[in-house]
């Protein structure tokens, strides 16, 4: 007898994004940038965003209930919650005591878990927590339930298209549809002020650019080597870019996914011992003595990767960018909002056998690159099935104005940790079971309505 439960992974999982959005394009035009600089540079398409009536509190709770009512989850089969967010609201009270609402009045309070933070890796990291505790001791056969939420806004610049918000559930234990593998996780994680956020009053972060890149890039090199090097270990035989159906990514935004798909190909170019790497074409061969750590901003070794890896992109990548593109980056909730992404856009039959390849990145830095896989079973047509309502949900959202947007955020900038409170964005629109701030009171305390019924319309507002 085994001496862990088998096909630890994930079971079921929900998605949530606020019902507002504007258009990269419009954006570009109210900004005054070059045309193409947010949609072509960036690989953006439409960005989500909340009003005051949102908080990364407001996210998690109707993520959760929404998954518990499609998946018809009773409270007391979940016996652990972790969160994963850096949307900090408060900081001492976490997340998942805020979750207890949904789970203290059916008088289960015996729940472990807590939140998780480290920039857009804190949701991979609960995700990990949960495997690791349904696969240990002290599991007590119930299920681990998995939140990653954020709400990403910049100040108003270079960085504020690649905001976005949203939210995804997570449903851990055994007989998964979705498998975990075991022994191969590579990690990278090291001290860099690349993104941050030390200013605890305000929700913008303090970013360097041109050093994210570098550190994304850096991470992704050294976690790709090391769960090579791992599942060449464990399966006694070649791991490269061709052993995966699927490659997702932590999506800041699309186009920095592109480029790393054609780090991966350059990784396994440089694996190859240096006759074949002199054996291939001459676009590649010329890059045979080249060195990784002096690669990052070369844009001709860019350029020829690029173009090598473009096929496996199309294949294995840009089906997981659906939601980036059109929502934006939901830091925590980016790359599992991929892996919806990626199982939306095939038939269930086809995904069957599939091995996906995740690489999880948050500032600081903290990453990893893991593996699953897809088996074949009937909870797999249900977690399709319960992931249908993505695309039309989509595009039911309400299109606002640059204009709006701009003034919303800064809304959001001059209310944030007020108390008292009384938020002023309409609800009218919101989708129907969202949860939204009603009121904070003198004592920062926070209350929270939910609607029932939704006047969505389509157009400007």
């Amino acid at each position: 007898m085994s001496s862990w439960p088998e096909d630890v992974g994930i079971i079921a999982l929900e998605v949530y994004f606020p019902y507002q959005y504007v258009d990269q394009t419009e954006l570009e035009q109210y900004d005054g940038a070059s045309a193409g600089k947010y949609t072509v540079g960036l690989g953006q398409k439409r960005m989500g965003f909340c009003g005051d009536r949102e908080d990364i509190h407001s996210l998690a709770l109707t993520v959760v209930e929404n998954l518990l009512r499609k998946y018809n989850i009773k409270p007391h089969e979940i016996g652990r919650i972790d969160v994963g967010t850096e949307t900090i609201v408060d900081k001492s009270k976490s997340v998942k005591s805020v979750l207890m609402q949904l789970f203290e009045p059916h008088g289960v309070t015996d729940i472990e878990g807590l939140d998780t933070t480290n920039a857009c890796f804190g949701g991979t990291a609960a995700l990990l927590n949960a495997v690791d505790w349904v696969e240990s001791s002290s599991w007590n056969g119930r299920y681990a339930l998995v939140v990653c939420g954020d709400i990403a806004v910049y100040a108003k610049g270079p960085a504020r298209p690649t905001g976005g918000c949203g939210a995804v559930a997570m449903l851990v234990g055994p007989s998964a549809p979705l498998v975990f593998d075991r022994g191969v996780r590579g990690f990278f994680c090291k001290h860099a002020y690349d993104f941050y956020k030390p200013d605890l009053t305000s929700e913008y972060p303090v970013v360097d650019g041109k050093l994210s890149v570098q550190c994304y890039f850096e991470a992704l090199d050294k976690c790709y080597q090391l769960y090579c090097k791992n599942g060449e270990k464990k399966w006694q035989k070649d791991v490269n870019v061709d052993s995966f159906d699927g490659i997702l990514f932590h999506t800041p935004y699309c186009k920095i996914v592109q480029k790393s798909v054609g780090r991966l190909v350059l990784n396994d170019f440089i694996r190859l011992p240096n006759d074949k790497r002199l054996a291939l074409s001459p676009d590649l061969a010329k890059f045979a003595e080249v060195e990784l750590t002096k690669t990052y901003f070369d844009r001709d070794v860019e350029k020829a990767f690029l173009s090598a890896s473009s096929d496996t992109f199309d294949k294995k990548t840009k089906p997981s960018l659906h939601l980036a593109a059109n929502i934006g980056n939901m830091y925590t909730a980016s790359l599992y909002g991929g892996l919806a992404s990626f199982l939306i856009s095939k038939e269930p039959k086809n995904l069957i056998g599939n091995k996906i390849g995740l690489f999880s990145y948050g500032s600081g830095l903290a990453s990893c690159f893991y593996s699953l896989q897809i088996k074949n079973s009937s909870a797999l047509d249900t977690l399709i099935n319960n992931l249908s309502h993505v695309n039309p949900l989509l595009e039911k959202r309400v299109k606002v104005a640059p204009e709006k947007f701009e003034a919303t955020l800064e809304l959001r900038k001059h209310s944030a940790h007020q108390a008292p409170y009384e938020p002023k964005s309409d609800v009218s629109h919101f989708f129907p079971g969202s949860y939204y701030l009603s009121k904070i009171d003198e004592q920062h305390r926070r209350y929270y309505d939910k609607v029932f019924q939704s006047c969505m319309s389509n157009g400007h507002t």
